[in-house]
């Protein structure tokens, strides 16, 4: 599979959030449609809208989701190995930006940014296609 790295970036362009950015790049590799995704991500971009956990690991996790999930045939059969990716994913994202919390990948307290939403969304992008599409 070719990489859709700067295809997240270029919708964070277009004005999708980094949550938006994520999701609906790789939507339709996990069976949802694109509308559908940038409605569900939209209250997880500015970290929620509070700056809490970033974005683009937001919708990381989603897409873990999307990709893990047995669905409501088989209630929380899933849960476990779903929440065992979503450690890997966020350690990877952590060690790769240096923070998970949008505030710290932003400076906002220290007034200095580690990681633009820009290298978030390319480092969010990279950490799906490494755990999730790798064996598609």
């Amino acid at each position: 599979m070719e990489s859709k790295v700067e295809q997240a970036v270029a919708l964070h362009d277009k004005g999708y959030n980094c949550a938006q950015a994520i999701v609906c790049t790789y939507a339709q590799d996990f069976g949802i449609d694109i509308e559908t995704a940038y409605k569900l991500s939209e209250g997880f971009g500015f970290g929620m809208g509070t700056m809490s956990v970033c974005g683009a690991l937001s919708g990381g996790l989603m897409v873990a989701g999307l990709k893990n999930s047995a669905g409501v045939q088989s209630p929380g059969a899933t849960k476990g190995a779903t929440y065992k990716i979503n450690r890997a994913i966020t350690q990877a994202f952590e060690q790769a930006t240096g923070a998970l919390l949008c505030a710290e990948l932003k400076g906002r307290d220290t007034g200095k940014p580690i990681c633009s939403c820009e290298e978030c969304i390319r480092c969010g992008a990279r950490i799906v296609e490494e755990h999730l599409l790798s064996d598609k």
